[in-house]
Parts: structure tokens; sequence; C-alpha cells
């Protein structure tokens, strides 16, 4: 019996290596699409990624990356963490950059940004792509995982790239 222990284990060691075995989970890359006037000066999925995205900019800039399931599943979320700036464009006239009075200005002036986190569901998709974080007005995002761009037609989230904060926000 004790003989037997070593060449089991070297047979079992020997037939896994016959399995091919798929990751359940991949990273995929991270974009962001900035639907308001705000500037969005960093933000990550899963605390990952994050690039700045100015007003009403975004797409095409990719960052690496939100480990996600390779198969979408019911009440899959993803946690998006963010900054925003909502007062851009008020550096304009500001001191030399590097100066003492440049310092004061912009200390004033990052102590306005806003820091923002929400638990969001992830569209479904049939095959793991381009993770693509929408920033809407009332603090609102949605996100997409598929294989699809957010210009083409077959993307979950259609909004226009410009979108005007309403009158009242809807309440969290």
């Amino acid at each position: 019996m004790k003989r037997c222990l070593p060449v089991a284990l070297v047979v079992c060691l020997l037939l896994q290596g016959c399995v091919e075995s798929r990751p359940t989970m991949l990273g995929a890359p991270i974009e962001g699409i900035n639907h308001t006037s705000a500037a969005i000066n960093r933000f990550s999925v899963n605390r990952n990624g994050g690039h700045n995205i100015g007003p009403y900019g975004g797409g095409g800039t990719q960052v690496c990356c939100a480990v996600l399931p390779r198969q979408w599943r019911e009440g899959l979320t993803v946690v998006v963490e963010w900054e925003k700036d909502p007062n851009v464009g008020a550096s304009l006239g500001w001191p030399p950059l590097g100066t003492d009075a440049y310092r004061a200005v912009y200390k004033q002036h990052a102590a306005k940004y806003t820091q923002h986190r929400a638990v969001v569901e992830v569209a479904p998709y049939q095959e793991l792509g381009v993770v693509t974080v929408h920033f809407l007005p009332c603090d609102q995002v949605k996100v997409a995982a598929g294989t699809t761009y957010a210009w083409l037609s077959e993307h979950p989230y259609q909004y226009p790239r410009r979108m005007e904060v309403p009158s009242t926000c809807p309440a969290p």
C-alpha cells in the first residue's frame, strides 16, 4: 500500500496536465465616458484603472484592468469610485504654475472637489470585453462590459454625449 501512494500521486499530477482549464475571471480594459459638464479627475472600477476625463469627453482611452467573470451572471456589480471637479475652467487667470500663489489658489480650488462611490450593476454581456463607465448627471453611473463600443448600436447604453443636469435629481 505504501508503494502505491507515490505512484498514484504521480499519475494524478500527470493527468492534471491533460485537463484544459479556463480562468473564470479575466482582466478587461477600462474606459470612461463623461456625459456631464464637470471634470472627472480620476475614477476606478473595483479599485483599478482611472484616468481623468474632461467635460463631455472620454472613450477611446483605456487603462488596465477590471477583473470580471468571463461569463455575465445575474446581480453582477462593480464598485465605481470617482473624484469630480465641478468648477472646470476655474484655473483660467491663475498665477503662474509652480509659484506659491498658484499652490495657494490650487489648494482652495481642490477643496471643492467631490468624492463619489457607487455600487453599480453591470449590463448583461455575452463575452467580456471593454469595461465602459458612463458618468451621467446627478452623480449616476452605468457600466457595460461587452465586446461592443459605446458608439455602436449594440452597446447597451445609448446616451447623448452632452447631458444637462435636470432641475431635480432622482433620490439615490
